[in-house]
């Protein structure tokens, strides 16, 4: 990898051009973020287009959700936990090692006589690849001067996108001219050959250490992994005797896990008062987390009930939900040459587009057309992909130089654990207003009313929350 970033601030002033980002130092760099972030992307997608196959071969159909559960949470704690190794360790260790993980789990998948034992896979794949993202984002913080992260921002959310036609092409593929097992193997191909590559990529700057860094803190990653399970299993049946129960302790071990980190100094996973609002990283995170919980609902559910409203195949369906991916890449690379003056407004726009999306669908998820519903998902992408490069540099901006490591792995973190608990909540929200004794497109349709207007509120919060994060500061410039 490439050296440290050292540049001056006033670089950050000036256009790059592709050209000039792609002819730099920095293209081999880049290739291997790319690459460590395809593997993670594409994975989730290839695995859902094999999962029938993988059932119909060694059973475990009543399990099928924790294959998506389990991943999530692994690649929470792992993105939770690696700015600390990386401060630890540097950057060349663990990463190469959250690649061999996620290569291992494919290997496990791939032998797998049973679906326990493939969920054991899942969760080694989670962990993987959940700590190839973030630290890729920390990458990208650490490795690229600050005038060159937007362009290296848009190339990671292509990368998105790609994975989003490509991943269930390549899912297909395997199983239809060769094997599910085969898939999981070529992506453990993948992983060990990028393990490799880190290794034997020896510049100066990636790998520093802190010698007197904590241990793991396994008692606050248990907390977190905690939290997000006992609020998805309130969802599993909807009731009030056993949903509030376990949603409450679900909060209680999130807030528990908080007031732990914070106490923990040095050995934090997360930046100081990571839910104050007032503060750039907390605002940051809080907007990321709330958005992520408002958006989805369309992704969750968005293919079932465009299917059942509509009447669409469900390939369709997926394809129009991939629109919001598609979306994502384009705006992130046609935004991404923008000057650091301009992130306040790039960041308000399009977290605006974001909510006004949410409202979109609430409305033409149930009543049509299903182009329109394409419509709202390419712009709910979109929104994401003008903002999301420049709430990274914002805010690595505007935090103090010993916590760009931390914020920038707990962004893509953060990211997820919005994903999971709104996942968890939609999901209480679907089941209770009738998901599973729809019988008619109606039925659905009133489903779908209920799940997309209970997301309104957390885009409401989110936008809120972004005020905080545009707010005029004070910058000390950085040496």
């Amino acid at each position: 990898m490439a050296g440290m970033n050292t540049e001056a601030g006033n670089d950050t002033q000036t256009f790059v051009s592709w050209r000039e980002f792609v002819g730099s130092p920095y293209a081999a760099s880049l290739a291997l973020v790319c690459l460590a972030v395809w593997l993670h992307a594409a994975d989730s997608l290839i695995v859902a287009t094999m999962l029938p196959s993988i059932v119909a071969e060694i059973g475990g159909a009543a399990l099928v959700g924790w294959s998506v559960s389990l991943y999530e949470i692994g690649s929470i704690v792992a993105g939770a936990a690696s700015a600390l190794l990386i401060l630890r360790f540097g950057l060349r260790a663990p990463m190469s090692l959250a690649a061999i993980l996620f290569g291992l789990g494919c290997i496990l998948s791939a032998v797998s006589p049973t679906m326990p034992l493939l969920l054991a896979g899942r969760a080694l794949q989670g962990i993987g690849g959940g700590g190839l993202v973030a630290m890729g984002f920390v990458a990208v913080g650490l490795i690229f001067p600050r005038r060159y992260i937007a362009r290296a921002m848009a190339a990671v959310s292509t990368l998105w996108g790609v994975s989003a036609f490509a991943g269930p092409l390549v899912g297909g593929v395997f199983v239809d001219y060769a094997t599910w097992r085969w898939g999981f193997a070529f992506f453990a191909c993948q992983a060990f050959a990028l393990a490799l590559w880190i290794v034997l990529r020896n510049e100066a700057g990636v790998t520093r250490s802190t010698a007197d860094a904590a241990g793991l803190p396994v008692r606050r990653l248990a907390l977190l992994c905690l939290a997000v399970v006992l609020v998805a299993f309130g969802g599993v049946e909807v009731s009030i005797l056993r949903t509030v129960p376990s949603v409450a302790a679900g909060l209680a071990c999130l807030i528990g896990f908080l007031w732990l980190d914070q106490r923990a100094g040095a050995n934090r996973l997360l930046p100081p008062r990571p839910v104050d609002p007032t503060r750039p990283s907390g605002a940051a995170l809080i907007m990321i987390v709330s958005m992520s919980m408002a958006t989805i609902a369309v992704t969750a559910f968005g293919p079932l009930l465009v299917t059942a409203i509509h009447g669409v195949s469900a390939l369709t369906a997926g394809y129009i939900i991939a629109c919001s991916s598609i979306g994502w890449s384009v705006m992130a690379v046609l935004v991404s040459g923008l000057a650091e003056r301009f992130d306040r407004l790039a960041i308000a726009l399009g977290m605006a587009v974001v909510a006004l999306s949410i409202l979109g669908f609430l409305h033409a998820v149930p009543n049509g057309p299903v182009w329109l519903i394409a419509v709202y998902a390419t712009m709910e992408g979109a929104g994401f992909g003008m903002a999301w490069t420049f709430i990274l540099r914002r805010t690595m901006r505007l935090v103090e130089a010993d916590e760009v490591e931390r914020i920038s792995a707990a962004i893509p973190t953060m990211q997820r654990l919005g994903y999971a608990l709104g996942a968890a909540y939609v999901g209480i929200v679907a089941n209770a207003s009738g998901l599973l004794s729809m019988e008619t497109a109606a039925d659905a349709a009133k489903v779908a009313r209920w799940i997309f207007a209970s997301c309104v509120p957390f885009a409401a919060i989110g936008l809120a929350a972004m005020s905080g994060l545009l707010r005029d500061r004070q910058v000390t410039p950085r040496p």
